[in-house]
């Protein structure tokens, strides 16, 4: 099946926008698609076969899940390569243009959700991430 892919142009220097991706402290901020959701606790080892593990969880405490993967391969300022715990593949490019990082995620869509709503939630957490970088 065809990887989907999200795009999100934030007003902030690539060094910002990589801190702002990579660093826990900031992810429970911004990774999250709704506002009845949040990240209450992020661990983020960025570093060739390391995990990052994400607790996405509704705020009426009624669903929690553990997001995670391992990092395949990545650039700083560049590039990440995940491998998610279900085995599917993710890419996240971060590239800079006129005083813009462009960050663009392509993913491989899971088998429960039609695609759509897959590619408007990672949509709406992009879109969070820039309201976030750019406050």
């Amino acid at each position: 099946m065809e990887q989907i892919e999200v795009k999100s142009i934030i007003n902030a220097p690539i060094s910002h926008v990589w801190d702002y991706w990579t660093l826990p402290n900031h992810i429970v901020n911004w990774n999250f698609a709704s506002n009845d959701w949040h990240c209450p606790k992020a661990e983020n080892n960025l570093i060739i076969g390391g995990e990052f593990h994400y607790l996405m969880e509704a705020k009426d405490g009624s669903f929690s899940f553990d997001f995670w993967g391992t990092y395949v391969n990545f650039e700083v300022e560049k590039n990440i390569e995940i491998l998610l715990g279900d085995g599917r593949k993710v890419t996240v490019l971060f590239e800079f243009s006129d005083n813009k990082t462009i960050i663009t995620e392509k993913f491989d869509p899971e088998t429960v959700n039609p695609v759509e709503l897959q590619k408007a939630g990672w949509q709406m957490i992009l879109d969070n991430f820039k309201l976030y970088v750019e406050k």
